[in-house]
C-alpha cells in the first residue's frame, strides 16, 4: 500500500470527507457510475485508515465557493486523515503516484484547507523506483572528505560574470580549500554565460587544480532546462570529468528529474527553490516529508533543506525535520541523500546546526559567509573548519576564536552567534 497522511480543515463530517477523498483519488467519483462494481471497488478502492480531530478553526483558512453556496462559513474541524492507496493503481509511475496522493484533493469544495504531510511506501515498492547514483558515500568518496561536514559555497555574483570570470573565481575557491561549489538557482544558460561555455571553462580550472593537488572539487552546474537539454548538458559535464549537475526540482518536475537520473551517473544536486509556495502555509500544499519522498524516488543525491538562523523563514525544527528525513532510508538499500544547508549560513550558525541535526552527515554551503569574509574566501573556509573543530572539542565559539583569527574575524563581521 501507498500510505498518505494529510491535515484537513472542513466544516463537514470528517468521515464523509475522508471517504470522498479516498474515492476521488482511486476507483470512485462523486456519483456511482456504470461498471463500478463492488469487486472493482474492493480491488482498486483506497481505504481510510484514520480520521483524528487535532483542533478547531473559527474561520476558513481558504475560501470555497462550494461551502459558501451552502452557508458553511462557521467553525470547522482540523483533522489528521490517513489513506492507503493500492500500489496496483499506480504501478511504477512517479507523476501518477503524485497525482494519486495529491492531485485534485486541493480543489475539493468540502475542504477549506488541505496539506499532504507524508507519503510512506513499502520498502519493496520503493525499490522499484530510482535510487541515488552517489548519495552520501559516493559524494564523500568523490571529494575525499570521509567524515566532517562538506564545506562549500555558491558562485557570487550569481549573475553577470562571463565564463572566464566564473572559471577564475572557481580556481580561487579551489585554492582556498572549498570542497563543493555550486551555481545559483537563477544561473541558467544566459547569453553572456551559456551553460556549455561555463562547464568547459570551469572544468578546465578544476582539472588543473586536481592535477596539482590530487583533489577533485565537486562543482554543481545548474543545468535546469527542458529534458533533452539537461541530458546534453549532463553528458558534457561527464565528458569534462565533472561529477555533479544541479536541478531546480520544482520547475523541471518529477518526470524530467527521473529521466535525467536514468541517463547519467552524475550526482544530482536537488535545489528546492519555490518550495515555500507549496510548504509555508499550514493548511495548503505539501509538508517536507511528502515532498522529499517524491523527489527521492526520482533518484536525487543531494537535497536542499535551507538553514538555521539564516535569512529565510524556516523554523529550526522544520529544517531539522527535513535533514533527518534525508538521512532516513526509504527502501531495503541505502538510499539516504545528502542534506544541503544554505541561505545566510556562516561559521556562527554551524554549531546550532550540528546540535539540532546531531550529525556531521551534511553539506554546509555559505555564500556571503565565505565570499564576504574580511580575509577572503580562504579565511571564510578556515573559519568554518575552526568552528567545526570547536564544536568537536566542546568549546564556545568566542572561546575558540581567541587563537583562531579567521573564526574571530567571522564573529566580528557577521555577529556573535545565531
Amino acid at each position: 500500500m501507498i500510505r498518505a497522511s494529510y491535515i484537513v480543515e472542513t466544516p463537514c463530517p470528517i468521515a464523509e470527507v475522508a471517504a470522498m477523498m479516498a474515492g476521488e483519488q482511486s476507483a470512485g467519483t462523486f456519483v456511482r457510475v456504470e461498471g463500478e462494481t463492488d469487486a472493482l471497488r474492493a480491488r482498486f478502492g483506497a481505504r481510510v485508515v484514520e480520521t483524528a480531530e487535532i483542533g478547531r478553526s473559527e474561520r476558513p483558512s481558504l475560501r470555497s465557493a462550494w461551502a459558501e453556496r451552502r452557508g458553511l462559513t462557521g467553525p470547522r474541524g482540523l483533522y489528521r486523515v490517513v489513506i492507503d492507496y493500492p500500489e496496483e493503481n499506480v504501478g511504477v509511475n512517479l507523476p501518477t503516484l503524485a497525482a494519486v496522493v495529491a492531485g485534485n484533493l486541493y480543489d475539493l469544495g468540502e475542504v477549506t484547507g488541505l496539506k499532504l504531510m507524508d507519503v510512506t511506501l513499502d520498502p519493496a515498492y520503493r525499490a522499484r523506483y530510482e535510487s541515488p547514483a552517489m548519495a552520501l558515500a559516493g559524494t564523500r568518496a568523490s571529494l575525499g572528505v570521509p567524515s566532517r561536514p562538506i564545506f562549500g559555497t555558491i558562485i557570487k555574483p550569481n549573475i553577470g560574470l562571463d565564463p572566464d570570470e566564473i572559471a577564475a573565481l572557481v580556481a580561487r575557491l579551489c585554492e582556498a580549500g572549498a570542497d563543493f561549489i555550486k551555481d545559483d538557482e537563477i544561473a541558467g544558460t544566459h547569453p553572456h554565460a551559456p551553460v556549455d561555455a561555463r562547464i568547459r571553462a570551469v572544468m578546465r580550472e578544476v582539472r588543473r587544480h586536481r592535477d596539482r593537488t590530487g583533489r577533485l572539487v565537486m562543482v554543481a552546474f545548474n543545468i535546469s532546462d527542458e529534458t533533452d537539454a539537461m541530458r546534453r548538458h549532463a553528458d558534457l559535464i561527464a565528458a569534462e570529468e565533472g561529477s555533479c549537475a544541479m536541478v531546480s526540482l520544482n520547475w523541471c518536475g518529477l518526470g524530467a528529474v527521473q529521466t535525467l537520473r536514468r541517463h547519467t551517473g552524475l550526482a544530482i544536486h536537488g535545489h528546492r527553490n519555490g518550495f515555500g509556495g507549496m510548504g509555508r502555509h499550514p493548511l495548503l500544499g505539501m509538508g517536507v516529508q511528502a515532498y522529499q519522498t517524491l523527489y527521492r524516488l526520482a533518484g536525487i543525491d543531494h537535497m536542499h533543506v535551507h538553514g538555521m538562523g539564516g535569512k529565510f523563514s524556516d523554523l529550526d525544527e522544520d529544517v531539522a525535520e527535513a535533514a533527518r528525513h534525508c538521512l532516513t532510508g526509504l527502501g531495503p538499500a541505502d538510499d539516504r541523500v545528502m542534506p544541503v544547508f544554505s541561505s545566510g549560513q556562516w561559521a556562527g550558525t554551524l554549531p546550532h546546526t550540528l546540535a539540532e541535526t546531531r550529525s556531521d552527515e551534511l553539506m554546509f554551503l555559505c555564500g556571503g559567509g565565505i565570499m564576504a569574509h574580511p580575509g577572503g574566501p580562504a579565511a571564510g573556509l578556515a573559519s568554518l573548519r575552526q568552528a567545526h573543530d570547536a564544536v568537536r572539542a566542546g568549546l564556545d565559539l568566542a572561546e575558540a576564536a581567541r587563537d583562531r583569527p579567521e573564526l574571530a574575524a567571522a564573529l566580528a563581521a557577521f555577529g556573535s552567534g545565531r
